[in-house]
């Protein structure tokens, strides 16, 4: 719904038909809000370790992780475990000169690295 005004001052309400682009991606959007949740749950398992807990240096920077499996990883450690695939829920991407791991983005603020608990 559109709140708008019309030439008179007076509050004029439009329902607003979505096009097909933006349905399909709120369709979209949805689905993979819904996987984010399921995989935060627990009930949909990729078989991989999951990182659950962080450490941080001084200046916040991560510099270890603990997986579910209760291994603790350095952070090249755990940049090798995820670009050979054997962690969940993580990316490496380029920038800076340098490999950076990062949660994979699922609008879910909570699973994001830097939220997790420390250990």
């Amino acid at each position: 719904m559109r709140i708008k005004w019309d030439n008179n001052g007076e509050i004029k309400r439009e329902v607003i038909k979505l096009d097909r682009f933006e349905k399909v991606y709120n369709e979209y959007r949805n689905q993979q809000q819904d996987e984010a949740e399921k995989n935060q749950k627990g009930t949909f398992s990729t078989g991989k370790e999951q990182i659950v807990a962080v450490r941080k240096n001084d200046d916040g920077d991560l510099i270890a992780f603990q997986t579910n499996a209760g291994r603790e990883l350095d952070y090249v450690q755990a940049l090798s475990e995820a670009k050979s695939g054997n962690l969940a829920n993580v990316d490496v991407f380029h920038k800076y000169g340098r490999d950076i791991l990062r949660s994979e983005p699922d609008g879910i603020k909570e699973n994001n690295l830097d939220e997790l608990p420390e250990f």
